[in-house]
Order: structure tokens, then C-alpha cells, then sequence
């Protein structure tokens, strides 16, 4: 891509508006999810059980991402994303006041609400607003200047915590989600002679292997934050400023490898790009269960992390295939198959981890290897440039 091209990309409103609202976006989850686990196990004293159930709870509002169709009857696309961000401002502003795991999953069920609701509209917006040889670039710079955010903010958890308690570390970060999403509200960033929308629920077959891909990326995820870090700081004794420093080393990481992953898409093409990553991934699950070493699943840990971002993917290639009224739709109901499985994989993934912390990396390896075997029924969509 050109620097003319990315200029394009940069310039446009909506551009600008996306990309500050996913920086509000991580600054509030990144801050949830860093001080999550210490939070539970180190002040409230929950068990993997309990952590479990709150990570399903947490995935709720995925499940029913498909509402977002019926509120687009009421607002429109930009400021529900808006509304999306302040309500997981809130959220996360509160965590910290209520100190119980009844607390704990209701702080969090609001939270997510607005993060999983600003998810689906975010990209669908991206979609209907850039090309497809722009989206990725998008994704993957919104990504990179997220990493960033990431950093910032775990550099200042490492300094808070060493200062204030959690809950004032809480309120803190929600509270500039919550500014940064008001801000939002007094933008317009949109256009006129965009195809409107499809306002109903609908799966088209044509689309199954999106939804499938949306399901299989969804359970792996939860393998992975909920139980990869979780094994941090359980088994290894991670503190919480250990896992913000490993945090920070993931998204440095991320933020300059990022945009590869946009030109990898663009030059080869979806197909082989989800291939690696699913293939590199079986290795992680298996480091994970195998590898008893705090240090190599430190690694491992950030090798997931960066390989996750290869997903982005799945999105593109539905965009290729796509027509443009089914967009926002069609974002919805994939994003709610892509949390079914994720409601259900952190409880029952805390029960069988209770009987052997490795069976939830194992499930993870058998996920990655139905995904590889899904992503062969791709078609090929390299574009060079």
C-alpha cells in the first residue's frame, strides 16, 4: 500500500473516531483484565471454579451481540458505539467498590455489555467504511496504536499499584473511558451514501464458514484468557505487576508487528495467513500443558498473543465474500456464534481444571486443529499490493 493510500486511510473521520474509541476500549479491558486475576484471587480469594463462572458471565453480552440489530432501529451506528464505550467505562469504574464474587460478576457483566456491544459496531463500521485492501490495514493499525494504549496503560497499573488499592485503580481507568466516550458523542464522522444496512437477523449459507471460523476463534480465545493467565498467576505465582510487565512486552510486540500481518493478508491472503497461525498454535497449547517452566510459558503466552491477532482474517475474508448490506448484520450474528462456546468454556473449563490444570490446553489443541482443518476450505483471495 502506498503512502498516498495510507494517507487516505489516516485522514478519513471515521478513522479517527474508531481509533479513539478502541483506545478507550483498551484502556478500560486492558486495565480490568490486568488487575483481574490479583483482584480475584488476592483480595476477594476466589477459586478457579468461581473465576470460571465470572469469565462466562463476562461473555454474555457477546452471546447476545445480535440485539445490536435492534438498537440500530433505534440508534445509529457511530453513537451506539459511543453509548457502547461509556457503558464499559462504567463498568470498570465500579469493579473495585464491590469486593465479593457477586460483586464482582455483576461489575463485570456491565462492563462487558459495553465493550462486546462497541466490538460488534466497531467492526462493522470498519467494514462498510474501507476497502478490502484498506480493512486490514485498518484493523491492524488500530491494533498497533491499541498495543500502544496497551503499554501505557500497564506502565501506569505498575506505578498505581504501588500506590493506591485496587479500587481507585479502577476508577481511574473507567473514568477516562468513560470521558473519552462522551467525546465520542459530539463527533460525526459518517457518510451519506453508504448502502444501508439490513435491520433483521438472518444466516445466510453462504457465509457458514465465517460462522464456523467465528465459533472455533471464540472458544480457543478463552482458552487463552482465561486460563493462560490464570496459570500465571496460580501455578507460577505471576504478581500482578509481573503479568503487567508481561503485558507491556506483548504489546510492544504487537504494536510493530501488526502491521505485517495487514500486508500478509494483502500479498498472500487470508487462506495461508490462518493457517500459520493455527498451526503455530498447536504447538502453544501443547508448551502450555507440557512445559513446566515459568520462563517458556512466559513465552509461549506472548507467541498467543501475537498469533491471535492473525484473526483479523476471518473478518477480511468475509468482507470479500460479502454483500455490503449484510455488513452489520451479519457482524452481529457472527459475533454472537463466535461467544457461544465462549460462555460455556470458562466454567466448564474451571471444572475440569480442578481435576488437571492441563485438560482446558488440551481442548485449545483440539481447536486449533478443526480450525486448520476449516481454513482449507477457503478460497484463495492474495491480492499483491
Amino acid at each position: 500500500m502506498t503512502r498516498d493510500e495510507l494517507k487516505k486511510i489516516t485522514t478519513s473521520p471515521m478513522y479517527t473516531y474508531l481509533l479513539v474509541l478502541a483506545m478507550a476500549s483498551v484502556v478500560g479491558l486492558q486495565g480490568w483484565r490486568t488487575l483481574f486475576n490479583n483482584f480475584a484471587v488476592d483480595e476477594i480469594g476466589l477459586t478457579g471454579l468461581e473465576v470460571g463462572s465470572i469469565q462466562s458471565v463476562r461473555e454474555i453480552p457477546g452471546f447476545l451481540s445480535l440485539l445490536v440489530i435492534f438498537l440500530l432501529m433505534i440508534f445509529r451506528e457511530h453513537r451506539l458505539s459511543a453509548f457502547s464505550v461509556i457503558l464499559m467505562g462504567l463498568g470498570v469504574m465500579v469493579t473495585g467498590l464491590f469486593p465479593s464474587f457477586i460483586g464482582l460478576m455483576m461489575t463485570t457483566l456491565v462492563m462487558s455489555l459495553g465493550f462486546h456491544y462497541f466490538e460488534t459496531t466497531n467492526q462493522s463500521l470498519t467494514l462498510q467504511y474501507f476497502t478490502n485492501t484498506q480493512s486490514p490495514h485498518v484493523f491492524a493499525r488500530i491494533r498497533s496504536i491499541s498495543a500502544a494504549t496497551n503499554v501505557a496503560v500497564g506502565a501506569a497499573i505498575y506505578g498505581l499499584s504501588l500506590i493506591f488499592p485496587f479500587y481507585i485503580n479502577y476508577l481511574l481507568l473507567g473514568g477516562m473511558v468513560v470521558l473519552m466516550g462522551v467525546w465520542a458523542l459530539f463527533q460525526d464522522p459518517t457518510k451519506k451514501d453508504l448502502p444501508p444496512q439490513h435491520k433483521k437477523m438472518f444466516m445466510r449459507k453462504k457465509y457458514w464458514l465465517y460462522y464456523v471460523l467465528n465459533f472455533l476463534s471464540g472458544a480457543r480465545r478463552q482458552i487463552f484468557v482465561v486460563f493462560a493467565v490464570f496459570m500465571l498467576v496460580e501455578k507460577y505465582d505471576y504478581t500482578v505487576r509481573e503479568i503487567t510487565v508481561l503485558f507491556v512486552v506483548n504489546n510492544i510486540i504487537a504494536y510493530f508487528f501488526n502491521p505485517f500481518i495487514a500486508k500478509g493478508i494483502n500479498r498472500f491472503g487470508e487462506k495461508k495467513m490462518l493457517a500459520v497461525e493455527y498451526s503455530s498454535l498447536l504447538l502453544v497449547f501443547l508448551g502450555y500443558a507440557y512445559l513446566e517452566n515459568r520462563w517458556i510459558v512466559a513465552v509461549l503466552y506472548i507467541l498467543d498473543h501475537i498469533f491471535f491477532n492473525f484473526s483479523i482474517g476471518i473478518r477480511t475474508y468475509f468482507q470479500k465474500h460479502a454483500d455490503p448490506k449484510d455488513i452489520a448484520p451479519t457482524m452481529a450474528v457472527g459475533f454472537t456464534i463466535n461467544h457461544i462456546a465462549a460462555v460455556v468454556v470458562p466454567v466448564f473449563g474451571g471444572l475440569l481444571w480442578m481435576m488437571n490444570w492441563r485438560i482446558p490446553f488440551f481442548i485449545g489443541f483440539g481447536l486449533c486443529f478443526l480450525s486448520l482443518f476449516f481454513v482449507s476450505y477457503m478460497k484463495p483471495t492474495a491480492k499483491e499490493g
